[in-house]
């Protein structure tokens, strides 16, 4: 995360610190913790007037018509309010952001959120900048941080005991260390006083269970299990709505849009879902590879997650399921279909990239290969047409790499002869798909040749990805196969 420029690498404390950590009257409340809840989160419910149930249908027209006006109103109204607050209300500002990304709005105002939080940033720079609580601290270090704005965590130094640990008289600022321990989330390697803040907080927050109602427990538990930083605002966004509530006048307004957009959510991605499984079953490669997994919904989860903050971008997650479903089926003809020798054809036609390398392909095998071509290559005229380059050889490139570690692999399984960590983690990084995924993203975002981004871009980014997603895949297993003692490769 870079930090703000000509600034100061360490938001360190100034002379104006030293009343963080006192007693003040928090921020106004965007999560009730009382025990009777006034709101609760009804997708059925009518919004403005307009009944959802004819969205998933065929609506007509007229009804198209009146729910995006409306649709539009909101979206100005809460922007009015949010450059009225960012003037007039740094605390409830930031209060306001944070609503608005846990609504899942966030892509509405994306200026209008950067200018908040780097004016509030570059105040803090130079001077205190009026958070003393620890919701408040905490909510503006987790926004800082984000965005890209470095803050120290020693600004929680602050709500430490003269003995150097959290004091226990937190426990009683049950909103305070729910947003601690979100911020905590956002650690460097090295930041001791994260990982502190994250163990105390959840600490305290499991020891307060027992005396909470339902609806704060619920909340908690929620927090501790899914953190914002690690999930999808748009995915989890009902149980927040369900809680959004207090004084602050424009909750209402925010509830009904982001209902409203969940709406309009479901009704694109039902409509690119359709045409996705027309394209599955057209291809018949489910019935032709019987051991192959058929999970159409959840490969198409992936690229809607992954694209998940603009509904423009229908054929990028349309074209992008497909990468994503071959990725899923060439992954399985390596793991439990096909003999040693057909995957080394196999992976030699792939690098080859030529249709007449079918004819040396077993009978199973020429179905899928042919589909991938045209299908790769029907994503590479999209993007020509689209951006104005051709990218099919990074395309094919990134298919050679994801074939060749698959037969890596097999080489071991079949040799017996076990890798090291290094030379497993390294293969196993490509073996993902992250890299065949990335690229294609790219390129269907319009950020290829020409687009500023270069295959070697592209490759260094998946690199950090891959090694999350095998890593985190390979502790989930690992859980599984130690009962066993089932070693999958070799420390060293």
């Amino acid at each position: 995360m870079a930090s703000c420029g000509g600034l100061s690498n360490f938001f360190l404390p100034r002379p104006g610190f030293a009343n963080i950590g006192k007693t003040y009257e928090p921020v106004r409340l965007i999560l009730s913790i009382s025990s009777t809840r006034k709101h609760k989160c009804d997708v059925n419910a009518t919004v403005g007037g307009i009944a959802p149930t004819t969205i998933s249908g065929c609506p007509p027209q007229d009804f198209q018509e009146k729910f995006a006006k409306e649709y539009e109103q909101k979206i100005e109204e809460i922007r009015q309010v949010l450059q009225s607050k960012g003037e007039d209300d740094p605390s409830e500002s930031l209060v306001l952001v944070d609503a608005i990304q846990r609504g899942g709005l966030s892509s509405h105002y994306e200026q209008e959120i950067g200018t908040i939080l780097r004016k509030r940033y570059e105040a803090s720079c130079s001077c205190t900048y009026g958070y003393y609580c620890l919701h408040d601290v905490s909510l503006f270090f987790r926004l800082l941080r984000e965005h890209g704005l470095y803050i120290s965590p020693d600004v929680f130094n602050n709500f430490k005991g003269k003995d150097g640990r959290f004091r226990r008289n937190l426990r009683q600022d049950i909103r305070g260390l729910m947003e601690l321990y979100e911020a905590a989330q956002l650690s460097f390697q090295g930041e001791l006083i994260l990982d502190e803040a994250a163990s105390f907080s959840s600490h305290l927050l499991r020891e307060c269970l027992p005396e909470m109602d339902n609806d704060l427990s619920r909340i908690i538990t929620g927090k501790l299990k899914y953190p914002y930083h690690k999930t999808i605002a748009k995915l989890t966004r009902k149980d927040f709505l369900q809680d959004l509530e207090g004084s602050n006048g424009w909750a209402k307004t925010l509830r009904e849009l982001a209902l409203m957009d969940l709406r309009k959510g479901q009704s694109v991605y039902q409509g690119e879902l359709a045409q996705v499984s027309k394209w599955w079953n057209e291809l018949g490669l489910a019935k032709e590879i019987k051991l192959a997994r058929n999970q159409l919904l959840k490969w198409y989860t992936w690229s809607m997650s992954i694209l998940i903050d603009d509904f423009s971008l229908s054929l990028q997650r349309v074209e992008l399921t497909k990468s994503i479903a071959f990725v899923y089926l060439i992954d399985d003809i390596f793991d439990v279909v096909g003999t040693l020798d057909e995957l080394t054809i196999f992976t030699e036609a792939v690098n080859k990239w030529e249709y007449a390398a079918i004819d040396m392909l077993p009978d199973y095998m020429k179905m899928c290969y042919r589909a991938l071509l045209d299908t790769t290559n029907g994503i590479g005229h999209e993007i020509y047409k689209r951006h104005g380059y051709d990218p099919i050889d990074s395309l094919k490139t990134s298919w050679g790499s994801l074939c060749n570690a698959y037969l890596m692999e097999a080489k071991w399984f079949a040799s017996g002869d076990l890798p090291t960590a290094a030379k497993y983690l390294e293969n196993g990084k490509v073996t993902t798909g992250a890299y065949v995924v990335l690229v294609h993203l790219f390129f269907l975002s319009g950020l290829g040749n020409g687009g500023g981004i270069g295959l070697t871009d592209v490759s260094r980014l998946a690199s950090s990805v891959a090694t999350i997603l095998r890593l985190w895949d390979d502790l989930g297993s690992a859980k599984l196969k130690t009962n066993h003692h089932d070693m999958e490769f070799v420390i060293g």
